[in-house]
């Protein structure tokens, strides 16, 4: 039986962050993910989870410079304190809130993409040495969305896992980033379901419900349960009308 996680930065903005979790349990979730926890204390995440007994089972590493675009610092080696320390962020948000799974953003890659690739993978050998008991999720993200960003290939991905082999590193398995870097979205999922940690979904090319799109999201969806995937899909899609009258989508699976 598939399982969804409402992404509380995508999902429920008619409420305020703290209040996304009710809103989230309310409509039926039993399991959260969203972008960052930071803007509340550790302790007020794991209160609001414990109240409204929801599962947190992702969120991701502190990313730089957010409102200055930046999308991570794992690949700039000048800055290896600077993300060892977000590391260590992210992991006390992780354990008092019982997630499994973090995910590390690489950025956006400077110039110099060789040198950037190998302070990535730096970055992601001290992650997964550092987060004992905890996976680390490396995610392509496609250039037309965020120009420039290092991870940006399901392949890169696959190669970089393969050649670290550390078992708490994991493949982040965007649909929508699939679709628009590579296509072939359910071959992806049978070649690539071994090294997945964690699915997100959404419609391409506009990124609202699943269903709405170009896609057949009902047989990725079925391909999903037949590859016996157990962990929960992240719903990181954006309301095309609101979050409540969105969730129809969520009734045509069987």
């Amino acid at each position: 039986m598939l399982k969804f996680a409402a992404n509380l930065s995508w999902m429920f903005k008619e409420w305020s962050f703290p209040d996304r979790f009710a809103a989230a349990a309310d409509a039926g979730f039993q399991a959260v993910e969203y972008l960052f926890p930071y803007e509340l204390a550790p302790e007020e995440i794991a209160r609001l989870l414990a109240r409204h007994k929801l599962k947190q089972v992702l969120f991701n590493m502190p990313p730089g410079d957010w409102a200055a675009g930046e999308k991570g610092i794992a690949c700039f080696p000048e800055r290896r304190a600077a993300f060892r320390a977000s590391v260590q962020t992210a992991l006390t948000y992780a354990r008092a809130s019982g997630t499994p799974r973090l995910h590390l953003m690489s950025g956006i890659a400077p110039g110099d993409t060789s040198g950037a690739l190998a302070a990535y993978r730096d970055s992601i050998q001290w992650a997964c040495d550092a987060a004992d008991g905890i996976d680390i999720l490396i995610e392509p993200i496609n250039n037309r969305d965020v120009p420039g960003y290092l991870m940006n290939n399901f392949d890169l991905a696959a190669q970089l896992i393969g050649e670290m082999q550390r078992p708490n590193l994991k493949l982040q398995f965007d649909i929508y980033h699939r679709q628009i870097i590579h296509g072939d979205v359910t071959r992806g999922l049978e070649t690539l379901m071994p090294i997945t940690g964690h699915i997100q979904i959404s419609s391409a090319p506009l990124r609202h419900e699943p269903m709405s799109g170009e896609l057949d999201d009902l047989r990725i969806l079925e391909t999903i349960e037949r590859l016996n995937y157990a962990g929960h899909i992240g719903c990181e899609y954006n309301p095309a009308a609101g979050t409540l009258a969105g969730l129809g989508w969520m009734k045509r699976i069987g």
